[in-house]
């Protein structure tokens, strides 16, 4: 396990990273249905995610937009999606992708940002039939999401946000 840690590609970021290592410890230990904690039907907000064999690093992007998406945010919300790179283990490739967040506004046309990372898993190894795997992580934490299975949260792009922005004025005091 420590190998494979340093084979990872030191590039990486720290929230790329984190995601990769959890759909490689997803594939050594495989959850079963019964073991997953299936939220209520009101935050199982997903969409169809391409099969293996289709996929292409636009259409990874243009999906990640689809799945923003289904989010629950006020109107103010605006965001950048951008394809970071792709990096290569045994039995699968990880296509890795941010969405920048911000809520410009004429009086405030410049603020803070928050960051979303995702992470494809296309396997080479699965049935090519199958959809790609998708994790996500919000900036600055360690807590991985599963489309479908998490409610994404509105505040928590404003708390993030809110932090740099009180962190910015200890600095310049």
């Amino acid at each position: 396990m420590e190998e494979e840690r340093h084979s990872l590609n030191l590039n990486f970021t720290t929230e790329s990273a984190h995601l990769v290592e959890a759909l490689l410890e997803r594939h050594r230990h495989p959850v079963t249905m019964e073991q997953v904690d299936n939220p209520p039907d009101s935050e199982r907000r997903n969409i169809h995610w391409v099969a293996i064999k289709d996929f292409t690093v636009e259409v990874g992007k243009t999906q990640i937009g689809e799945y923003i998406n289904t989010w629950e945010m006020q109107p103010g919300w605006l965001y950048g999606l951008d394809f970071l790179y792709s990096s290569e283990q045994e039995h699968h490739t990880f296509y890795h992708y941010r969405a920048r967040f911000s809520t410009p506004s004429p009086r405030r046309p410049i603020q803070g940002t928050a960051s979303v990372y995702f992470v494809m898993d296309i396997s080479k190894v699965k049935p090519q039939t199958l959809p790609v795997e998708v994790l996500f992580v919000v900036e600055s934490s360690r807590l991985v999401h599963t489309p479908g299975r998490t409610r994404f949260r509105e505040k928590w792009l404003a708390d993030i946000i809110e932090s740099k922005t009180l962190l910015r004025r200890a600095v310049d005091l």
